[in-house]
């Protein structure tokens, strides 16, 4: 009997465990007794976040665009990392305050409806991010094919090295955050060792004198080459929530913060150095048409094939972290499908926008700082108008109240005025519009591009003080159904 009953009992877990390994929660929050996530397991998510040849073609930038030498380069890949990933740890503290992702704690600053404004840009743009993401680990087959087979690119080709690695992000974001801790774990081990490869390779074989002969580049390209690097992990700050809403009340916030710099920096770093050092030995590097196969030019076959491998799994892992955030800014943005299904959205259109970045664009390279530009702007003036409402929740009773956020009517606690918080909306279009107007990118340059800030590459910065200003200083919105004159419904108690 007892041999029976064990053995049903081992049975059940099984299946449990089975279950669990496809999350099957959306945007509601998640209750305290399922808040069993540690700090520790976000440090490999940060370092997947990072593993991407892309970074090593920015680096490159930074030398033949910026004409930064190499301390200024690793001066900026630092400045970078901390600034970007330093905002990132920062509001991913409010994921453990409601338990929920970034798109849905984003009602409570700006409103039950006005939530969706910010929350289309952010969709919007996230699909970008996906496109560069999606054609980089395309090219990265391709490069593979060539060096090991010889088979060149062609159209037919394109389209089959897309559509597979589409399809595989879609799979792996779809099995949600388990799945994605697993393989975030195992990626990082073996990028780091193949890193390592890759940089001992290079410490042999460069010319050092090269690329330490190399003269400074103004102050002005060092401070716009720190936010074309911090534009990647500015574009995360949003996400951030999504990774620590399973973490229970007593995480240390400070250990949050110190776990995401850290991973993202372990990563971030090196690899916009080895793109500068890279650059040097190869100046066509930055303006090469895709941006993976100079690695076949610079290293040996036997490190650019696994060195290739490697940072193929580690770009699928980077557009399923983004996929499946998406599919919560999806689900809050109306969207009525689960949270797998709703990544299907993104899947198809980082398919088309990838066909159309690998057949028709011209330049990679200007495409992808053009969009970093944009991305880094349209991302800041959510952050500032974020930051300031989870500044004013840093009281216990004051937090995220997860029945009002899943309220869509006007009874709920977030509704404001008609649905929107008027003052963030304000501060959020009024920093928005500001950013592009000190922006300059290809196709695009603002009025004030020409001003210090615009030529300092600062228009992102300025866009969150503009935005985080504003919101301080217009008055402080009042929770609950203002046009209504009711009283706020009682707060559920959220615990210590």
């Amino acid at each position: 009997m007892d041999t029976a009953s064990n053995t049903a009992s081992a049975a059940t877990a099984a299946h449990a465990d089975f279950e669990g390994a496809i999350e099957v929660r959306g945007i509601e929050p998640v209750p305290d007794h399922e808040r069993h996530g540690r700090v520790r397991e976000l440090f490999p998510t940060w370092v997947a976040a990072n593993i991407s040849v892309l970074l090593l073609t920015m680096g490159a930038s930074l030398v033949v665009f910026n004409k930064l030498n190499f301390w200024q380069v690793l001066v900026v890949a630092v400045c970078a990392a901390v600034v970007s990933f330093g905002m990132v740890g920062v509001l991913s503290v409010s994921g453990k305050w409601g338990g929920a992702p970034g798109a849905l704690l984003s009602r409570a600053a700006f409103g039950v409806r006005g939530n969706y404004f910010p929350g289309a840009i952010l969709w919007v743009a996230r699909f970008g991010w996906e496109t560069i993401n999606a054609v980089t680990g395309a090219y990265a087959v391709l490069t593979v094919l060539d060096l090991l087979f010889g088979v060149k690119s062609n159209t037919a080709l394109i389209v089959i090295t897309l559509v597979a690695f589409v399809a595989c992000t879609f799979l792996v974001s779809g099995m949600g955050r388990k799945a994605l801790n697993v393989c975030n774990k195992w990626s990082t081990y073996l990028f780091g060792i193949f890193s390592v490869l890759v940089l001992v390779y290079l410490i042999a074989n460069m010319a050092w004198s090269d690329v330490f002969s190399k003269p400074a580049g103004t102050t002005a390209m060092m401070i716009a080459g720190v936010g074309t690097i911090a534009a990647g992990g500015i574009s995360w700050v949003p996400t951030g929530p999504d990774f620590a809403r399973y973490l229970p009340h007593a995480a240390s916030g400070r250990k949050i913060v110190g776990v995401t710099v850290s991973g993202a920096g372990l990563v971030m770093a090196p690899m916009v150095l080895m793109g500068a050092v890279m650059a040097v030995a190869t100046p066509d590097l930055a303006s090469a048409p895709d941006p993976v196969s100079f690695l076949g030019d610079i290293l040996p076959t036997w490190i650019a094939v696994p060195y290739l491998i490697t940072a193929l799994v580690g770009m699928l892992l980077i557009n399923s972290l983004s996929m499946y955030s998406a599919g919560f800014t999806a689900q809050t943005m109306g969207v009525k499908l689960p949270r797998a299904m709703a990544v299907s959205i993104n899947a198809i259109i980082s398919l088309v926008g990838g066909l159309l970045l690998m057949l028709v664009a011209k330049s990679f390279l200007g495409s992808f700082i053009a969009f970093l530009t944009l991305l880094a702007v349209s991302f800041s003036a959510w952050i500032g108008v974020y930051a300031v409402d989870m500044a004013r929740r840093r009281g216990r009773s004051l937090r995220y109240d997860p029945d009002a956020l899943m309220d869509t009517g006007r009874t709920s606690r977030y509704w404001y005025a008609g649905g929107f918080c008027w003052q963030a909306m304000t501060a959020w279009f009024v920093a928005l519009v500001a950013g592009l107007c000190f922006t300059k990118v290809d196709w695009f340059t603002g009025p004030l591009a020409t001003t210090w800030i615009g030529e300092h590459g600062l228009g992102w910065a300025t866009t969150i003080v503009i935005a985080a200003v504003l919101s301080l200083a217009l008055p402080k919105p009042r929770e609950g159904a203002a046009e209504t004159g009711r009283e706020p419904t009682p707060r559920t108690k959220v615990p210590a």
